[in-house]
């Protein structure tokens, strides 16, 4: 499927009249991941969404699911990729307290002691899970998350050029989404 068009529209609905050569830098970026990358369509819209919702971005987010129903992707699935950011979100964040703390103090919080079943055994399958955790952890700046998953990725036989462009999807949609807040 070409998603040229939705894409295209998208950028031109959210970013009226935008000429900068920022704005240029960052929609070019976005079409290539989204119509071009290492990735799989449904694994480029699918973690889309789950970064478009961590950045509670609802244009970007609408764009994930119309897609996503074009590639006829189970709506549990959609769920789930919608649903993600709000798990790791609070991994991140956990972790991230954890990273801040001395090594003399940290080994007083060696249990999360949070419920986090729902990484047992993923609706969308768990490389799926493991990609979207890593693009949400990379906009979260979890530095604990993004390794641990990385890694998780690597195992399963996820290729550099993959993890990669889920790094840089992240980035240019966190990017793009600044811009949609600095133009008002």
């Amino acid at each position: 499927m070409d998603f040229t068009n939705s894409v295209d529209s998208f950028l031109d609905k959210e970013f009226k009249n935008q000429e900068s050569t920022i704005y240029r830098d960052l929609s070019l970026n976005l079409k290539k991941l989204l119509l071009d990358s290492h990735l799989e369509p449904s694994e480029r819209f699918m973690n889309f969404l789950a970064v478009a919702t961590t950045l509670h971005n609802k244009e970007m987010m609408q764009l994930a699911r119309v897609s996503l129903l074009e590639l006829g992707t189970a709506p549990e699935h959609i769920q789930e990729a919608s649903e993600v950011a709000g798990i790791m979100g609070m991994n991140n964040t956990y972790y991230k307290f954890r990273s801040f703390l001395s090594p003399e103090t940290v080994e007083d919080y060696s249990r999360a002691g949070l419920r986090m079943q729902s990484l047992m055994k993923p609706q969308a399958g768990k490389q799926n899970f493991e990609m979207m955790s890593l693009a949400v952890s990379v906009v979260n700046g979890c530095s604990t998350c993004v390794s641990s998953h990385e890694k998780a990725l690597r195992s399963l036989g996820v290729s550099a050029d993959k993890i990669h462009d889920l790094a840089r999807l992240a980035a240019v949609c966190k990017g793009l989404d600044s811009l949609k807040v600095a133009q008002g």
